[in-house]
């Protein structure tokens, strides 16, 4: 017996930076399942700049020619005020928000000695702080609706680090905090919210050397974003990984560590193979996941405790 499709019948999807790449990749999977949906874009160059409503609307002639139901939007995610007029359009066309997609972004490369304050704040603005203006908004009325999804977008290069991306890899490192806590506070009212840490061949790529790389277009990402913001998944709190067709869980996780009732300097050093081991003599590598802050402090103090 095939599977049932997963669909969206009924549902309203915002989401952010959808004239191009990944996001429009989102929007056209989510309409074609029958969500109604908001393409939320500037149209702006890669690094922000020279808007152009054009292009969502672009994509959502793409959807209304498939079918589906779609509205343009070109305000900025980078104030408070854009954030709460991209919601505010889902509500005045269909009266909700089921679904959030925060995929908007920019690009203005630096080291850390030379970023200059305008160019770390760009980017801080579109993706750290972007992503909480439209957070924000939406939190509160899938709360008091009983049901939300929401689906952050975080990055290798925030998450491993990586040369001249300062500004960005800051901000993607840091969708994994809020990530977390909408996770927590969405618990208790049917909202979840993870984070996508997609790999794809977009205009981020330019001026890159792709010849040997493998299959990677935003199509092959599209498919894990649509299970995370389906109403039927289980997961909240995570961060899942979609690059080149490997789709696979990220997670912050510790060693078993050393316990002492007091530290040196010296013991410290002494104890840094110990304190970074992590098998096979000693292969307890822990993994606390959602409540991991908690679970950590209750891990530490019974180490203390001798239990």
């Amino acid at each position: 017996m095939p599977t049932p499709e997963m669909r969206f019948d009924g549902r309203v999807a915002v989401i952010t930076g959808a004239g191009r790449g990944l996001g429009r990749a989102y929007a056209l999977l989510l309409a074609a399942r029958g969500a109604r949906v908001v393409v939320n874009d500037l149209g702006g160059a890669i690094r922000g700049d020279r808007p152009d409503t054009s292009v969502a609307q672009g994509v959502v002639d793409e959807i209304v020619a498939a079918g589906g139901q779609a509205i343009a939007n070109a305000d900025s995610v980078a104030t408070p005020e854009g954030g709460r007029a991209i919601i505010q359009a889902a509500l005045d066309t269909w009266g909700r928000v089921d679904v959030l997609i925060h995929n908007a972004g920019n690009v203005r490369y630096g080291s850390i000695r030379e970023l200059s304050a305008q160019d770390l704040r760009a980017v801080l603005d579109v993706h750290l702080l972007g992503a909480f203006h439209v957070v924000q908004p939406a939190f509160g009325l899938m709360c008091d609706a009983g049901y939300g999804r929401i689906v952050l977008t975080s990055s290798v290069g925030g998450l491993y680090g990586n040369e001249r991306c300062v500004n960005y890899g800051m901000s993607k490192s840091a969708m994994l905090g809020l990530g977390n806590i909408a996770a927590l506070e969405g618990e208790a009212f049917g909202v979840k919210c993870n984070t996508i840490v997609p790999g794809a061949l977009t205009r981020m790529a330019e001026g890159l050397d792709t010849s040997q790389y493998p299959p990677m277009e935003p199509e092959l990402v599209a498919p894990v974003v649509g299970w995370l913001a389906h109403e039927s998944c289980p997961v909240t709190g995570e961060t899942i990984a979609s690059m080149a067709g490997r789709v696979a869980r990220m997670f912050v996780a510790e060693t078993r560590g050393v316990y002492r009732p007091r530290w040196t300097i010296e013991e410290v050093a002494a104890a840094n193979e110990a304190i970074h081991d992590k098998g096979p003599e000693n292969p307890c590598l822990l993994d606390f996941g959602l409540h991991g802050h908690i679970d950590h402090i209750g891990y530490s103090f019974a180490m203390a405790r001798g239990a």
